[in-house]
């Protein structure tokens, strides 16, 4: 079975060249043909919608691997992760993250990570609604009128 590996850098400035070399010195041999990177990407840009991960999806199958070297390489947005995460293990593939000490994400352990990394995102979630309303709350109270504004006059 393969072991593909995936390198992403948010400028153009910027290379994946020491991303694939240390998935290599990990003991990874990534083959060129397995090896797919998104240069001048941000993290922000979920991973389904980056054209190396996509073409990348389109080739690795059950039973192989993805590797990566950072989990902020899959996306910066935790959900995000979680999905991308939780997609590829539904379809038998297993996500190896050297940052988290070679940990397969998709095992009972990586599993547990991400369980934990969900529920943080789910407060992440509910810090910024609770913010938002917060916002909103003060600014109505100062006497800003919300929305949109009204497509008649009051003469009308």
């Amino acid at each position: 079975m393969a072991t593909f590996g995936y390198g992403r850098v948010s400028t153009g400035m910027q290379t994946t060249d020491n991303q694939r070399l240390e998935l290599e010195q990990a003991g990874y041999g990534i083959e060129p043909d397995f090896w797919f990177a998104d240069e001048g990407i941000s993290g922000k840009v979920a991973a389904s919608q980056r054209p190396a991960f996509k073409a990348m999806l389109g080739q690795i199958r059950k039973d192989e691997t993805l590797v990566v070297s950072r989990l902020d390489r899959l996306g910066r947005d935790a959900i995000d992760v979680l999905q991308t995460v939780r997609q590829l293990g539904e379809r038998g593939i297993r996500v190896v993250v050297l940052q988290l000490g070679n940990t397969d994400l998709t095992a009972t352990a990586g599993k547990l990570l991400l369980s934990m990394l969900a529920a943080v995102a789910e407060m992440e979630r509910d810090l910024l609604v609770e913010r938002t309303q917060a916002g909103l709350a003060r600014a109505k109270a100062g006497g800003k009128t919300l929305g949109r504004p009204s497509k008649t006059t009051s003469e009308q």
